[in-house]
Formats: C-alpha cells, sequence, structure tokens
C-alpha cells in the first residue's frame, strides 16, 4: 500500500500545541476554523468564513484568509490577529494560536500533464501517483496514445500545466520510448500557467537506465527532478516517492508564483498542501484507524474529488469538469438535461433549467433561495456525484499487464487483470463531503442523495463532514494526529445511518423481502419490503439494531439470492433506510410516473417537509 502523501515532511513542533488555527482556500471560499484543546482532548469550537481573494480585484489569498480569521476572532472573544499578522504562539489565555496551518485549492489547484509509455499501464501509475498528491491530471500523454509527434508536441505546448510528471518503462527495460517522450517534451518548451520568468518544474519517475539521457535533453529547458521509478517491475508500483516530491515542487514553485501565495506560506507553520491530498490523509487515516472499506466524496465549486480505500489500498480521482458552481454546466453537459430531470420532483420545461443552471454558473457563490431552487440543485449533484464514481472506478483498479492466477470463471470474463477494486458490496461506508452535502437543510437530504447517486449494496453505513473541515484536519494530522482524530471523531464526522438495499429487481408493489427489526429497547419491528418502496426508521447516534431480512427468491442481500440475512445496523441521525426501489435503480420513463414516484419517496422520508 502506498504511504499517506507526504509522511515524510513532518515539521518538528517542539512545544505544546493547545490552540489552532486551520484555513482551506476553496475556489469560491475560504474557510477557517479554531481548534482548542478542553481537557484531555482537542475540539473544534468556532469557525468563519469568507470570499476566497486570489482573483482580481484583491489578487491575494491572504484577504480572504485574514477575513475568515477575523470573523472567528468576533466569534470567540480571542485575539488572533495584530494587522495582517497572525499572533503566534498564544501570549496569554486570550490572546494569540499556538500554530497556524492552512490547505489550498484556490487558482484551480495544482494542474498536472503526466507521460507514460504505455498508457494503461505506466501511463496509469502516473496518473494514479499525481491524483494521490492532490493534482488534477489534465492530460496522459504515452508513446501508443494515437497521436502523431506533433500533436503531442502542441498538446505539451497549449495545456500550459503547472507540472509534469514523466514515467515509462521499468527498470532495466528498454529506454527509447522514455527518450522519445522526453525530446517531444524539449521540442514542446512548455511555459508553466502562472509565473512566466521560472522554469517549469518536470519530475522524472520512469526507468532509471535512462535517467542520463533524460537529464541531457531536458536539464537546461526544465527545472528537472528525478526520483525512483513509479513502476520499478510490471507487478508493483511505487508511488510515494513521486507523490511527495510532487508535493515539494507544488510548494516551491507553483505556490510561489499564485497570487499571496508566497506571504500566505510565511503566515504557515507547516507546508500548505492541496485540499485533495489533505482530505486523502484523513480518509486513510480513518480507514485504516477502523479496518474499513471506504468510499468519500468531496464535492466543490469546481471539481469532485472521489477517494476510496479498499483491503487497504487508497486511491484518489478528480472529475474536475464536474462541479456545483463553476463547473455546474459541464455536469449538464456530461449527464444530459433528461438524467438531471429525472431527479426533480415536479415539471419544469427544458429552457427554465437550463437557464437556472447557468445563472448558478455565472454568480457562483449565490444559494438557493426557494424550495424548487434547492430540488433542482440536489439533482444536479446526484449526477455529478454519478459521474465521478464511474469516473473513479474506472481508474481504481488492479495493476494492469500483470499476468494474473486465472480460475475457470476468468477465462469466460474479459480483462480480467485491471479490474475494478471498487467492490459495492463490501463498502462499508460512504463519507460525503462538500457544500451541498454538508450544508444541506437536512441531514436525510445529504443521505438520499448519496443513495441515489451511487446505488450502494446490502449493507453501508453513510456519513457526511459535519461543516467541511476534512481539509483542516487532514494537514493537522501531519503534525498532531491525536487533535487531528479526536476533532474527527468529535466535531467533524457525523453519522447519518445504515442504508439496507436488496439486489434485483420485481414488479412495483410485489414482495421483495419479509424483515425483522429488533430495535435497542427490545421492541420488534415485523414488516414486507416490497418493490418501490423506502421505509426509514429512526435509530439514534451510537445505537443498534438487529435486522432479518427473508429475501425473495430472486433478491439478492449480499448471501446469494434468496438467503436470508441477520446483520447489525448502526443508527445516526437519520436512521435506518431501506431502500425496496430496486437495484440497479430505474426510474419511471413516464413523466407523470416518474414525479408521482419520487414525491412518494420523498414523502415517505420526509425529505422537503412543507413549511
Amino acid at each position: 500500500m502506498s504511504a499517506p502523501a507526504y509522511a515524510s515532511d513532518k515539521p518538528k513542533i517542539d512545544y505544546p500545541l493547545n490552540v489552532i488555527v486551520a484555513t482551506d482556500c476553496g475556489s469560491t471560499t475560504t474557510k477557517a476554523i479554531l481548534i482548542e484543546k478542553v481537557g484531555d482532548e482537542y475540539r473544534q469550537t468556532y469557525r468563519g468564513e469568507a470570499p476566497t481573494t486570489v482573483e482580481a480585484p484583491f489578487e491575494d489569498v491572504t484577504r480572504g484568509v485574514l477575513n475568515a480569521i477575523a470573523e472567528i476572532e468576533e466569534l470567540s472573544g480571542r485575539k488572533i490577529l495584530d494587522g495582517d499578522k497572525i499572533i503566534t504562539p498564544c501570549r496569554d489565555a486570550k490572546t494569540g494560536v499556538d500554530i497556524y496551518i492552512s490547505t489550498s485549492s484556490a487558482g484551480g489547484g495544482l494542474q498536472m500533464m503526466v507521460t507514460g509509455v504505455v498508457q494503461n499501464m505506466t501511463g496509469e501509475s502516473a496518473q494514479r501517483a499525481a491524483l494521490g498528491a492532490g493534482a488534477i491530471v489534465i492530460d496522459v500523454l504515452a508513446s501508443n496514445d494515437g497521436r502523431l509527434p506533433h500533436e503531442k508536441i502542441e498538446r505539451i505546448r497549449s495545456m500550459r500545466p503547472d507540472m509534469i510528471l514523466m514515467s515509462g518503462g521499468t527498470d532495466g527495460g528498454a529506454v527509447t520510448h522514455v527518450v522519445e517522450m522526453a525530446e517531444y517534451v524539449a521540442a514542446a518548451e512548455p511555459r508553466p500557467r502562472f509565473g512566466a520568468t521560472y522554469k517549469l518544474p518536470l519530475i522524472y519517475a520512469g526507468n532509471k537506465d535512462a535517467q542520463g539521457q533524460v537529464k541531457k535533453i531536458l536539464g537546461e529547458k526544465a527545472a528537472l527532478e528525478i526520483t525512483e521509478n513509479i513502476r520499478p517491475v510490471l507487478e508493483r508500483e511505487n508511488l510515494a516517492p513521486a507523490r511527495n516530491k510532487i508535493h515539494d515542487l507544488f510548494l516551491e514553485h507553483v505556490m510561489q508564483q499564485a497570487p499571496g501565495y508566497k506571504k500566505l506560506m510565511e503566515m504557515a507553520g507547516a507546508p500548505i498542501m492541496p485540499t485533495p491530498a489533505a482530505v486523502g490523509v484523513i480518509m486513510e487515516t480513518i480507514a485504516k484507524r477502523e479496518h474499513l472499506n471506504l468510499i468519500g466524496v468531496d464535492i466543490g465549486g469546481a471539481t469532485t474529488d472521489v477517494f476510496s480505500v479498499f483491503e487497504g489500498v487508497f486511491n484518489r480521482t478528480v472529475s474536475a469538469n464536474l462541479g456545483m458552481s463553476y463547473s455546474i454546466s459541464n455536469v449538464l453537459a456530461e449527464a444530459g438535461l433528461a438524467n438531471i430531470m429525472r431527479w426533480v420532483p415536479f415539471d419544469i420545461d427544458e429552457q427554465t433549467l437550463r437557464n437556472r443552471i447557468k445563472n448558478k454558473m455565472v454568480r457562483p457563490t449565490t444559494i438557493p433561495q426557494t424550495l424548487d431552487e434547492l430540488q433542482i440543485e440536489q439533482a444536479i449533484s446526484r449526477e455529478a456525484l454519478r459521474l465521478a464514481l464511474i469516473h473513479h472506478k474506472s481508474l481504481a483498479t488492479g495493476l494492469k499487464g500483470v499476468q494474473q492466477e486465472r480460475t475457470i470463471s476468468d477465462v469466460f470474463e474479459q480483462g480480467a487483470s485491471g479490474k475494478t477494486l471498487i467492490d459495492m458490496l463490501k463498502l462499508d461506508l460512504i463519507v460525503g463531503s462538500g457544500g451541498i452535502l454538508s450544508h444541506a437543510p437536512r441531514r436525510i437530504q445529504s443521505m438520499l442523495m448519496m443513495v441515489d447517486a451511487y446505488e450502494p449494496l446490502g449493507f453501508t453505513m453513510l456519513s457526511v463532514d459535519s461543516i467541511f473541515m476534512m481539509p483542516h484536519l487532514g494537514v493537522l494530522s501531519t503534525i498532531n494526529e491525536k487533535a487531528a482524530t479526536d476533532v474527527f471523531v468529535r466535531d467533524c464526522m457525523v453519522y447519518l445511518g445504515t442504508c439496507v438495499a436488496p439486489i434485483g429487481q420485481a414488479k412495483d408493489g410485489e414482495r421483495l423481502a419479509d424483515y425483522e427489526l429488533t430495535v435497542p429497547d427490545g421492541r420488534v419491528v415485523k414488516e414486507q419490503l416490497k418493490m418501490g418502496e423506502l421505509r426509514l426508521f429512526s435509530l439514534g447516534v451510537n445505537e443498534k439494531a438487529t435486522l432479518t431480512m427473508q429475501p425473495a427468491k430472486a433478491i439478492n442481500l449480499g448471501q446469494g439470492a434468496g438467503v436470508p440475512v441477520t446483520r447489525e445496523v448502526q443508527g445516526g441521525v437519520v436512521g435506518v433506510m431501506l431502500d425496496g426501489r430496486g437495484r440497479p435503480l430505474q426510474l419511471p420513463a413516464d413523466s407523470a410516473a416518474r414525479v408521482a414516484a419520487l414525491t412518494k419517496w420523498f414523502k415517505a422520508v420526509e425529505l422537503y417537509p412543507k413549511v
């Protein structure tokens, strides 16, 4: 398993950390939180937010940071700022903080281009390394990608990435293709996105036998860094050295060029981390601590990031064109109008819906003012979440090109190597994060958005990040894991409950399963779950109930068709949801029938109670 990104560069803090202020500079909003030691444990006590100020007229990211911290000052009565400086360490019980830390995805985050020799082998390994380090991969170039040499050169020249990661070849293998790719990069003379006067950072993490030639070709043209091969042998990936190098260069080169970042780096007491990398660190920490298979999603204004840990293997993907403000029109383009409209519980003409989506794109900081605006936004989010998971499944795969032991069933299955690692039946927990999920007016809305988008199978726990503080906790975990874990467990993670979803289809109203739910006070609920039904049972946080289900002959609950299952289910702020809508989830094609079905389901779980 790859080491959590940046575990190597833990800053040495030799004084107690009792008061911590952390910010996350997002593409639209800068969010600040105050963490204080209360007795023996750390708690998140106050939060503030302000618009991000990386663009004109301010062009200085620290303005938004100071504004967000000023709000904390006002709420907490603690003096943190002295002019435009943060007072560190604490001067007394009500003045200063012990450390200031930050993450950032403002200015479009870290945009990278990666190269490999074989697109679905070293090209994909390089992509995984870059994604795990918190980057947006804007293109993958490979010797066999079907583009002509001049097309590759033109592509490198026009994309203006922040950084390039070059991989290719196993150690000791042929060097021809790797050298060829280095020549294309040299011929393109790529310019970085920010800072016209400096050389583009370029990491070479390919066949070690080609290092000398790559140095000769690119040494003068780019800020070249050489690290260990990402794929030293075909059967093994070695992503950590390249990930750590990406992080170092991100701080050293890219951040230095973005407006106001130099000041931000001087203010921070620990290295600034790309927001997605920080979220990845905390997700990986939870999965390891609890021995869980999990999927986490962070849906932002410009991108949607999906993280997964299955059998200890961490993967991250970023869907750079799927977001809820800047990229909202791309969600419409990729999902198609029909797919968005299928989640809207009323009739709306096509043009009105298009106009509303475009209004959100031109005014990205607006929030819904009416119930129908909220319902439309939540419909769009279902599609953004669904599409981002499809993208994630295609990249979170076993290593391609490796001959695996084949069983008789594999002979009938095409492409046994490189199968996705995402097994929805083995999934224990879904973690949602980002404005639309963390700030939904009712927690049931967050739960149903994720259930509709991900269609979990069998028994799955769901939770959300209460006020979107995972990035802050990710960077905090690199300097004080106890503080990060305390706050994560007590203040960040809100357990919504368990979704139980039988797999299979039946006619509307037909029996899917008989069930018996024994709640903590000993009461037993015995009923039948029919096709097309959604049931919700109240079961509080930290409460557990026993659920026995006897599925119909063709229906599967994870143990096989018709096989009964008894499981302990955990409650949460929403409770236990029995999803009898069938898997895969199919909505009626007829508009009136679809609106009727949505209305019935939403009513059953009190999704939008009438005021």
